[in-house]
């Protein structure tokens, strides 16, 4: 490929960008090999998505075509995902950044033909535990005939990433081998909705060591759902935290605009970590919260006369400040009063 001209060649090489026409069922990460000669390169490493946007078709005629035109842009663009909402039903996608919804969104239009109506962006915060915590979970309930009995001692412990990890200390047979995997079914499930604010919960190690079971009324259903209720009564207790996405910001303007656009990132929470040359330009680094970064780069075209350019990307997750921490659970909790 040459720009908008095309080559037809026999053959690729190492090292040779070309384009393969009417290939199906293939996504980024895929590697084409011999069939004789499997070869399988590393996968990609994709972050996950640190914005989310609801989405509606204008007309409900559009609905079908939206849902197609959002399953191809989700299977050519691995980091865009698209999910529906259980207790709202709305379309939410979620991306890498403004720029990046907003560009998916001019190609629903352009590529399917669809107009949709878009809420405010939404950053993905994400939820941690500080402390560990050993907590005790009896769930019993009796309605006439069988029963349901589950009895679990987790403990919960803190650790670094956003990872999940289930230890089975379970000796003696205090809760038959086949109860276990329920009980850390329960745990996924439950992390998948945090205890502040709804939001994911990761960083965490749980370490089923004890409980008891009923040899009539315990089945594995009893276990998973007494493995959810102990993981929110104990990361509740656990000096939870709201963790905020921070993104790598690398800005080049020209140095006159320097002062403008230092003053600008500290503003925006920004912690600048170097700056350089490039040509004649100066080069800033910084990691800025993606909280503070929505309609930035509209603003650095009117502090720089829109001369300068900026790229962001995910870098890590942070505690947030108490007084955003507080804000996001006080917003969570009165869309739930909401609803």
């Amino acid at each position: 490929m040459h720009a908008n001209k095309q080559h037809d060649i026999p053959l690729a090489e190492a090292g040779d960008i070309v384009v393969v026409v009417g290939v199906k069922n293939v996504r980024t990460g895929d590697t084409f090999c011999e069939l004789n000669h499997p070869v399988i390169l590393e996968a990609i490493d994709f972050p996950e998505p640190v914005i989310r946007l609801a989405i509606e078709p204008k007309t409900t005629a559009d609905q079908d075509r939206l849902a197609n035109g959002l399953s191809k842009l989700a299977d050519e663009d691995p980091t865009f995902k698209v999910n529906t909402d259980e207790e709202t039903g709305q379309t939410i996608i979620a991306g890498m950044g403004e720029l990046h919804l907003e560009i998916l969104i001019d190609r629903l239009k352009r590529e399917f033909k669809v107009e949709v109506n878009q809420g405010n962006p939404q950053v993905s915060y994400r939820e941690a535990i500080t402390k560990a915590v050993t907590h005790r979970e009896v769930y019993k309930k009796q309605t006439g005939g069988r029963g349901k009995f589950a009895d679990v001692q987790i403990e919960f412990i803190p650790m670094e990433g956003d990872g999940f990890e289930f230890v089975n200390d379970i000796k003696g047979g205090s809760i038959p081998r086949e109860f276990v995997p329920s009980v850390e079914k329960g745990i996924k499930e439950a992390l998948k909705d945090g205890v502040l604010a709804g939001y994911i919960l990761g960083g965490v190690k749980a370490r089923l060591f004890d409980g008891s079971f009923h040899a009539v009324d315990s089945d594995s259903y009893s276990f998973e759902i007494a493995g959810r209720l102990a993981f929110k009564e104990a990361c509740s207790k656990a000096s939870p935290i709201i963790l905020e996405p921070i993104m790598a910001v690398e800005v080049v303007t020209p140095e006159e605009y320097m002062g403008a656009v230092m003053g600008d990132l500290n503003r925006r929470r920004g912690m600048i970590e170097g700056q350089g040359n490039r040509g004649n330009a100066e080069v800033i680094k910084a990691k800025v919260p993606l909280s503070e970064l929505f309609g930035y780069v509209t603003q650095l075209r009117t502090n720089t006369s829109g001369r300068a350019v900026s790229t962001m990307q995910f870098s890590h997750y942070a505690p947030a400040p108490r007084n955003i921490q507080e804000e996001v659970v006080a917003k969570a909790k009165g869309i739930k009063a909401q609803q």
